[in-house]
């Protein structure tokens, strides 16, 4: 397997929320769950690391990052300063076929969370955010998006009851605001969809929980 391979199943399972804040990613369990070498799991795990998805502590190893109270105010800051920018910058390239692709995204998340998928419903609204980013043009603010995305996935899987996660609903009103061209309002909306979230969230700090990862990784 790849390095970039084992990066994007360890980044798939920390969006699903597979694998909590804090949890330990021993590279003698990576190695075996992915048949990969010491020296390309490491990689990998630079690469998350860079990314804020992981943390490499000095002789303790790798962990799934585990955001304060702080980290995950100022993750939410963060995406108030990019996100009305990028669906700005969507609303004046987005194409009716992208407008329909968009669509049928949120009908799959809400298909997801009437059916009580937490976990595919919390992946669907994160890529629905980096989907409006690619659109937008900017790879810059994609990547940076991306990386938000998943530390905001992180902060849900710590802080978040089971029903917190981005409202489909949510991004209904934002696609029609897309579709009207009405940037100032699309601006406007993602804010307060942005606030509506964290505003769900428990913050206070929290003890990382147990997991098998070999398990998670093997599925």
């Amino acid at each position: 397997m790849s390095e970039q391979e084992i990066t994007d199943r360890i980044f798939a399972a920390v969006m699903e929320q597979r694998l909590p804040p804090g949890i330990k990613l021993s590279e003698n369990i990576l190695c075996e769950a992915f048949g990969a070498s010491r020296a390309r799991v490491r990689r990998a795990l630079l690469i998350l690391a860079e990314r804020g998805v992981v943390e490499l502590l000095s002789n303790r190893g790798a962990f799934v990052a585990n955001p304060s109270v702080d980290d995950a105010r100022h993750v939410f800051a963060a995406r108030r300063a990019i996100e009305p920018v990028i669906v700005r910058d969507a609303v004046e390239r987005i194409t009716d076929e992208q407008l329909r692709l968009l669509r049928d995204h949120v009908e799959g998340e809400a298909v997801a969370q009437a059916s009580a998928r937490h976990r595919e419903t919390i992946r669907k609204s994160g890529d629905f955010h980096v989907r409006l980013a690619e659109i937008g043009g900017n790879p810059v603010l994609t990547r940076m998006l991306a990386d938000l995305v998943a530390r905001t996935s992180l902060i849900i899987g710590l802080f978040g009851a089971s029903s917190t996660s981005c409202s489909e609903g949510d991004h209904r009103t934002l696609l029609e605001a897309i579709s009207d061209r009405g940037a100032d309002q699309a601006a406007e909306l993602m804010v307060r969809h942005l606030d509506h979230i964290e505003k769900d969230l428990q913050l206070v700090d929290i003890c990382p929980a147990r997991i098998d990862v070999r398990a998670v990784l093997a599925s």
